[in-house]
């Protein structure tokens, strides 16, 4: 008689983590304040107070915000505080930056999110592959997190990984 086939992946006692679970997926939206500009490029407090005033900053509700200035102009630091204290009632997440910026902001705040006790002494495996592509800093930010408290950390698929860490006794 065979002998029974058996999983040892599936004995392997190997947690396997998919990043796409931490991948941000909230409404994003871009506040650029060269629209709020004279003529794009110079900023006149006058006139600039009044186009934040009558803005409707309810386009922005529940939003994750990027500020951002696309034109070549010198932006005082007192402006960005006012777009600041303007969108903060509103918006779900402010981020000084482009869209780019504001996804690496809210996928590190999601990844600090981790209760990293349920990765206590465990074996992990952070998976490579997957629908969403997934930036590298991201993977270096769960190395971070999980290697002091892990026993291993690897990468790909339970059936076929890389080693990364492993502590020793």
């Amino acid at each position: 008689m065979s002998e029974p086939i058996i999983n040892k992946v599936a004995e392997s006692g190997l947690i396997t983590i998919d990043l796409e679970k931490w991948y941000p997926r909230d409404a994003v939206a871009v506040f650029d304040m060269k629209d709020h500009l004279f003529m794009g490029m110079i900023l006149k407090e006058k006139d600039f107070r009044e186009a934040l005033k009558n803005l409707d900053w309810e386009a922005y509700r529940d939003k994750n915000v990027a500020v951002t200035c696309t034109a070549d102009a010198v932006i005082p630091v007192w402006a960005y505080m006012l777009v600041a204290a303007y969108l903060q009632p509103v918006a779900k997440e402010i981020v000084m930056g482009d869209e780019k910026e504001l996804h690496k902001s809210l996928f590190l705040k999601n990844l600090s999110g981790i209760q990293l006790s349920e990765f206590a002494d465990k074996r992990i495996v952070v998976k490579g592959c997957g629908e969403t592509p997934i930036a590298d800093y991201v993977y270096m930010e769960i190395t971070k997190l999980l290697r002091p408290v892990v026993k291993s950390i690897m990468y790909g698929e339970p059936c076929s990984t890389v080693p990364v860490f492993k502590k020793r006794p």
